[in-house]
C-alpha cells in the first residue's frame, strides 16, 4: 500500500516519470516494473521514495532485483498478491536530481532535450559540414533504448508531386550518435550513420 505523503507542498517538487508497475510476481507483494529511467539501480535502491503523479502518495522501495532483464521490486506495505495486483498500472515518479550534480554526471532529462537544435558534429561520418542544421528535437521516446524524435529542417519531398514524404527521424540517444549536448547553447551535435537521417 502507498503511504500518504504529508510533507509540505508535494506538488511543488519537480517529479520525473520513473516506472509503471506491472504484474504481481509471486505471492509476497513483489511486482514487475517497466522502467522509464536510465538509472534503475539508483531509483530502485532500498529506501528510495517514488511518488504518484500528483505527489500525494509515496511508494518506498523495500528491495529490488533483476531477473531475465526485468526489474522486480518490493514496495513497503505491498505484502501480498492482492495488494500487488491492485497496484498494477500505477505510474511512479521520482524527484529530479540537483542540476549541478547532473551536469557533473553528464546526465539529462527529456525536458532538457526537447527544443534543442540538432547540428552535425565535427568530422561526422557523412563528411558533411560541421554545424549544418539537421532539425530540432521535438520528443524523447522511452523504451529499452531512448530515442530522440527530430523534426527535419529539410523534409524529404516526393520529386514528382513535391509533397512531403518524411519530416522526422528517430535518433538513438547514445554517445556514438549524439556526442555533444550544449544546453546553454541550445543545441546538440549528431554523428549519424548513413541512412539514419532521411535526405542526408
Amino acid at each position: 500500500m502507498a503511504s500518504q505523503q504529508h510533507s509540505d507542498g508535494p506538488q511543488q517538487r519537480e517529479l520525473l516519470r520513473v516506472c509503471r508497475i506491472g504484474r504481481a510476481q509471486g505471492l509476497k507483494g513483489e511486482v514487475t516494473v517497466l522502467p522509464f529511467t536510465d538509472e534503475p539501480d539508483y531509483r530502485f535502491a532500498p529506501g528510495s521514495v517514488l511518488y504518484t503523479r500528483d505527489g500525494a502518495d509515496e511508494y518506498v522501495v523495500e528491495r529490488s532485483r533483476t531477473f531475465k532483464n526485468r526489474w522486480i521490486v518490493k514496495f513497503e506495505g505491498i505484502d501480498d498478491r492482492d495488494a500487488s495486483e491492485a497496484a498494477n498500472g500505477i505510474e511512479l515518479y521520482g524527484e529530479a536530481d540537483d542540476p549541478e550534480y547532473m551536469l557533473e554526471e553528464d546526465a539529462w532529462y527529456p525536458k532538457d532535450l526537447v527544443g534543442l537544435d540538432v547540428r552535425l558534429a565535427d568530422g561526422n561520418m557523412l563528411g558533411l559540414p560541421a554545424g549544418q542544421s539537421v532539425g530540432k528535437v521535438v520528443d524523447v521516446l522511452d523504451g529499452f533504448q531512448s530515442l530522440l524524435k527530430v523534426r527535419l529542417a529539410n523534409p524529404v519531398r516526393d520529386p514528382d508531386t513535391g509533397k512531403v514524404t518524411e519530416n522526422s527521424a528517430l535518433v538513438p540517444f547514445v554517445d556514438a550518435v549524439v556526442p555533444d549536448i550544449d544546453l546553454d547553447g541550445g543545441y546538440l551535435t549528431l554523428d549519424p550513420p548513413g541512412g539514419l537521417i532521411p535526405g542526408l
